[in-house]
């Protein structure tokens, strides 16, 4: 009857601390006062606080770890080899070709100097007078003037620079454009000048001229050079080029 009431039997000529169930013994003690358990509480905190210490510090060493290591590795490389190209590009960059100016170390366009053949083409212009073969000016220098070109103050300042060289002065026009070249010739007179059509565009062909270009004849009748793009300035007096112009006089 006390079996079907859930009691559990005990043998009561049994060992002590053993039932017959088979468990190991243990020991129990019942405290009479449950504040006898703090310590038993605290240490058991204790452990507990030191495991998740444990955690954290784990967490904080994975990076670090063998296997966490490799990836920050990588990327650290990684990001060096970027940085070498591009500065191994810049540095190379600057090193070939010409250097780069920029808008405010850029020099300003002014008149170039270039060596062409030794002797004028063998050609003819038409002046007021009537042809003349290129090849038997001497000591002149010939203003080739580009279409719808606005250099009357510089033709003066080339005639004028032409006069005090002793040299005479030919205006060279096509002949689409001989209204123009007139026009600035009668805008610029100087002793000794005359208009030319060169109706071929020999002149122009021959010294690839650009902008206004003087072509400076010798006294032998050997082309000294071919100035492009003259300016004001490149022909003002006591320029390199008025300087030029004075070579080209024939010797006393």
């Amino acid at each position: 009857m006390a079996a079907h009431a859930g009691e559990v039997r005990v043998n009561v000529g049994g060992e002590p601390d053993r039932d017959d169930f088979g468990l190991p013994p243990v020991d129990i003690e019942i405290p009479d006062d449950a504040r006898e358990l703090d310590r038993d509480v605290q240490a058991y905190r204790r452990e507990l606080r030191a495991l998740r210490r444990q955690k954290r510090m784990g967490r904080l060493h994975a990076p670090l770890t063998r296997n966490g290591l490799v990836l920050p590795l990588l990327a650290g490389c990684l990001a060096m080899v970027l940085i070498s190209g591009v500065l191994l590009t810049l540095f190379s960059a600057s090193q070939s070709g010409t250097p780069q100016l920029s808008a405010s170390a850029r020099p300003t366009q002014s008149a170039s100097i270039s060596q062409p053949t030794s002797q004028l083409p063998n050609a003819k212009v038409v002046t007021a007078s009537g042809e003349v073969r290129l090849r038997s000016l001497f000591s002149t220098v010939l203003a080739l003037v580009p279409p719808r070109c606005r250099c009357r103050a510089v033709l003066q300042h080339l005639g004028n620079a032409a006069t005090a060289a002793g040299i005479s002065m030919y205006f060279v026009g096509t002949t689409g454009d001989m209204t123009q070249v007139r026009r600035l010739a009668a805008a610029a007179p100087q002793p000794g000048s005359q208009v030319a059509d060169d109706a071929g565009n020999v002149l122009a062909r021959t010294y690839r001229a650009r902008g206004l270009t003087a072509v400076l004849v010798r006294a032998d009748d050997s082309v000294d050079t071919t100035v492009l793009d003259i300016t004001v300035r490149d022909a003002e007096p006591g320029s390199p080029l008025a300087v030029q112009l004075r070579s080209l006089a024939p010797a006393p």
